[in-house]
């Protein structure tokens, strides 16, 4: 660890961590932080780095970001395969500028694996191989996820304990890796981690205490998605003749759904039911992901936001100022 100048340790820097489920009201709340401290915003969304896929991701708009601006939002095309090793990259590199200007680096968002690469870094896992992944997506689309998820139970049963039925890039992930190694995937993560995050953290959890509002959330915020042309917005990336359903911005939770629609596999209104159970049960794995969060501390209705928000990182930099470990 480095010194300072009368001998003591230096403290390393402090970046803050909000994460919380879908719809929760993290955007939000960071956006009051960033406007009452020295903080800079990141965003940690593995939908939002995708350009052109904005409502159905709830993506800041044009006056949110001008009052907060948002690192790592709209920074690749949705043909990409934007993996959590490359956001530990990208992260990294704005976390040192962030901390280079003297200010507070403020990670917010929904995508656990992400959260959880850049505190603890990244086992060493094979590149993705084009040929095993068409093949397991023809599998997928003759038999279904289901039955590649039941075959992921049967060579790795940790690792199809973590992965929903319901999420076939990860699945697909999981296939892959054992396909090309030999190997289970839940053996390769205890495997050369990278080093930890050169960082003290404040991680904040903002979730409603009830699951029941966060569903009542997540249905309305749908609906205004409809509203402010999320159809239409699909329709033109769809248009763009270059995406194809299985890459991982087409999987998305909601733009999976309406794509299904509009090459007339589902209705729209049960369309429109799927996405949001779709979205359900992400906001329920994301769930489970933060109940195992060390040193979490969780924000909910009940006490205002802000102001519980407010006392945990004026504490924090009260502390720093007087050295406190």
């Amino acid at each position: 660890m480095p010194v300072t100048s009368d001998g003591g340790e230096e403290r390393p820097p402090l970046a803050v961590l909000l994460m919380g489920p879908t719809a929760s009201g993290k955007t939000e709340l960071a956006v009051a932080l960033a406007e009452r401290f020295p903080c800079d915003i990141v965003s940690v969304d593995s939908a939002m780095v995708y350009r052109g896929m904005d409502i159905g991701t709830a993506k800041p708009g044009r006056e949110i970001l001008g009052r907060a601006p948002h690192r790592l939002i709209d920074i690749c095309e949705p043909t990409e395969n934007y993996s959590a090793a490359r956001f530990r990259t990208d992260a990294l590199r704005e976390m040192a500028a962030i901390s280079a200007a003297g200010r507070i680096p403020l990670l917010v968002g929904g995508t656990m694996l992400y959260f959880r690469a850049l505190q603890h870094g990244l086992s060493r896992l094979p590149p993705a191989d084009a040929e095993v992944r068409a093949r397991l997506s023809a599998e997928a689309a003759e038999l279904g996820w289901a039955v590649l998820h039941r075959r992921l139970a049967a060579i790795d049963p940790a690792a199809a304990g973590r992965i929903h039925p319901n999420d076939p890039q990860r699945i697909q992930r999981a296939l892959e890796v054992h396909a090309l190694t030999g190997r289970p995937l839940s053996e390769h993560l205890g495997d050369g981690a990278q080093d930890g995050l050169p960082y003290r953290l404040l991680k904040l959890v903002r979730a409603p205490a009830e699951r029941a509002v966060l569903h009542r959330r997540i249905a309305v915020r749908f609906e205004q998605m409809l509203a402010l042309g999320f159809e239409d917005e699909v329709r033109r990336l769809w248009g763009r003749g270059d995406l194809t359903p299985d890459l991982p911005a087409m999987r998305c939770v909601g733009y999976r759904q309406m794509l299904q629609y509009l090459l007339g596999e589902y209705t729209f209104a049960a369309m429109a039911e799927k996405a949001i159970a779709a979205t359900r049960q992400l906001a329920r794995r994301q769930l489970t992901w933060l109940r195992a969060e060390r040193d979490g501390i969780w924000i909910f209705d009940g006490d205002d936001p802000l102001t519980q928000a407010e006392r945990r990182l004026e504490s924090e930099l009260v502390a720093a100022r007087r050295g406190s470990p």
